[in-house]
């Protein structure tokens, strides 16, 4: 179950990084939102908690940055730790920008009413229970995908390895 959550976990932060990466180019092309719409944005983004999928992104790629370096530099391990600690306390915070752009981009994708439309129908009955729903069926389904796919891979690794056969090779 642990693995399905980090798939889980792997996708919506994948699917955050992809809905706000965005090149310096096409950022600079978003057309600045309304305050009303970009509110609207804001407040969607806050219901669908898609901040939780970020949450951890800054203090991650400090982790990660360090443990890279760490490993072409094992002599520097003691100081590379001490400054993982400044860099971390130095970057705190960074990731309100990813939301912010993704506010901008909703703002882009959607007029200020039609924001506004969704607003009020994630606070409607339906629209709360796909807010509370929507993670599980998202984890059910990548769930189900995890195990065809593995069940998948197999199948075709037979095909090849049935293939190889007909021409005398066995793999």
């Amino acid at each position: 179950m642990r693995t399905i959550a980090n798939i889980v976990l792997a996708a919506g932060i994948a699917l955050g990084v992809s809905m706000t990466t965005v090149s310096a180019q096409q950022a600079a092309q978003l057309k600045p939102g309304t305050p009303a719409a970009m509110a609207a944005a804001r407040e969607i983004l806050a219901m669908k908690n898609v901040s939780a999928m970020f949450s951890n992104a800054v203090p991650n790629i400090v982790q990660r940055t360090k443990d890279t370096l760490v490993q072409t530099n094992l002599n520097y391990q003691k100081d590379l730790n001490e400054v993982a600690l400044v860099v971390a306390k130095d970057t705190a915070g960074r990731e309100k920008e990813i939301a912010e752009q993704m506010a901008k981009i909703y703002a882009n994708d959607f007029t200020e009413q039609e924001l506004k439309d969704l607003v009020t129908f994630y606070k409607s009955p339906l629209g709360q229970k796909l807010l509370a729903q929507e993670p599980k069926s998202i984890a059910a389904s990548m769930q189900y995908m995890n195990q065809w796919a593995q069940s998948f891979a197999e199948e075709v690794n037979g095909k090849f390895r049935a293939e190889m056969r007909k021409r005398g090779k066995e793999i």
